[in-house]
C-alpha cells in the first residue's frame, strides 16, 4: 500500500452531527450537538488517536468518517471526493477503503459463523474473489493476526476475548483496506491483553502501511499507537498536535487534567514484553 501522498483518505471540513432529544415537543423538538464544527486529516500512513471521556463526541466522528453517520452541516471527503451526501456506490466503495474494528468482539462477529465464514464474508459482499481464492484468504489473515489455523473451524464463543478480538481485526483487514477506524479496540479486555492487541495494531500499521483512527477514553492507551492526538470535549477539539508535543506540553486544561487523571496502565516496556494470545 501507498504511504506516501498529499491526498487524505478521509478529511473533515467544520462538520457538525445534531441529535433530537426526547425533551421538547414534536412542533419544537430539542436537538443537541454531539459534534461541533470538527474538523480533520486522515493521512496516508498516519494514526491519528481520539481522545475524550464518554460523550465527548469522539464515537460520532468516527462513525462519520466510516460512513456510518450523516452529518448536519460541514463537509466529508474521501480521498479528494466530496461523499458528504453519499450514494450506495460511495458506500461501497468507503466500505473497500475503511474498515472498522469495535469495542466488543463478543457482539461485533455472529456467534453461529464459524472464524472463516466471517473472515470470507466481507469477501462475498464484495464480489472479490473465487471461492478458492478467498478461502486462502482467510488463512493468510489468521496467521497475520497471530492464531493458530485451526482457529478457522471454531465459533466465537469457543475463543478468548483477546483471540476474538483478534478475530475481528483480521476481517477487518479482509479487503486490504488503506486504513483502519479502532473504536475502543481494548476497552472490553484484560490489562495484559490490551498490551498485546495493541502490539498487533502497531505490528500491522508497520507491515501493511495502514492509516489508522484509534479512540479511546485513555489518553495513555492512545500515546502508544498515535503519531498525532486529538483531545474532544462537549463535541468539539480542544486540542490537537503531534503525539509526543500533546502529552508532554499539553497546552489545554482538560488535555492537562486527562493526563493527570490517567495513571499509565500500559508502559511501551510491559506492552513489548507481553507473552502473545
Amino acid at each position: 500500500m501507498n504511504t506516501q501522498g498529499t491526498t487524505p483518505i478521509i478529511e473533515l471540513k467544520d462538520i457538525e452531527v445534531e441529535f433530537k432529544t426526547r425533551a421538547g415537543s414534536i412542533l419544537r423538538p430539542k436537538k443537541i450537538k454531539a459534534v461541533n464544527g470538527v474538523s480533520l486529516r486522515l493521512m496516508p500512513g498516519r494514526t491519528i488517536g481520539i481522545v475524550g471521556e464518554s460523550g465527548c463526541g469522539k464515537s460520532t466522528t468516527a462513525n462519520v468518517m466510516c460512513g456510518l453517520q450523516q452529518v448536519t452541516s460541514g463537509q466529508v471527503m474521501f480521498k479528494g471526493k466530496d461523499v458528504t451526501h453519499r450514494n450506495a456506490k460511495d458506500r461501497m466503495r468507503i466500505g473497500r477503503v475503511v474498515s472498522v474494528v469495535f469495542q466488543d468482539p463478543a457482539t461485533a462477529l455472529n456467534a453461529r459463523m464459524s472464524v472463516q465464514d466471517q473472515l470470507m464474508d466481507p469477501l462475498i459482499v464484495h464480489q472479490t474473489g473465487s471461492p478458492e481464492e478467498r478461502a486462502r484468504r482467510a488463512y493468510e489473515l489468521i496467521d497475520m493476526v497471530g492464531l493458530p489455523k485451526s482457529a478457522l473451524n471454531a465459533l466465537p464463543g469457543q475463543l478468548s476475548g483477546g483471540q476474538r478480538q483478534r478475530v475481528a481485526i483480521a476481517r477487518a483487514l479482509s479487503l486490504k483496506p488503506d486504513a483502519i477506524i479502532a473504536d475502543e479496540p481494548t476497552s472490553a479486555l484484560d490489562v495484559s491483553v490490551r498490551a498485546q492487541i495493541l502490539n498487533l495494531l502497531s505490528d500491522l500499521k508497520k507491515e501493511l502501511g495502514l492509516s489508522m483512527v484509534f479512540i479511546s477514553h485513555d489518553i495513555q492507551t492512545v500515546r502508544y499507537v498515535s503519531d498525532e492526538i486529538i483531545v474532544m470535549n462537549h463535541g468539539q477539539i480542544v486540542e490537537h498536535g503531534d503525539a509526543r508535543q500533546v502529552l508532554t506540553h499539553p497546552q489545554d486544561p482538560y488535555t492537562q487534567l486527562l493526563l493527570g487523571a490517567a495513571p499509565s496502565l500500559l508502559h511501551p516496556t510491559a506492552a513489548e514484553c507481553a507473552p502473545a494470545v
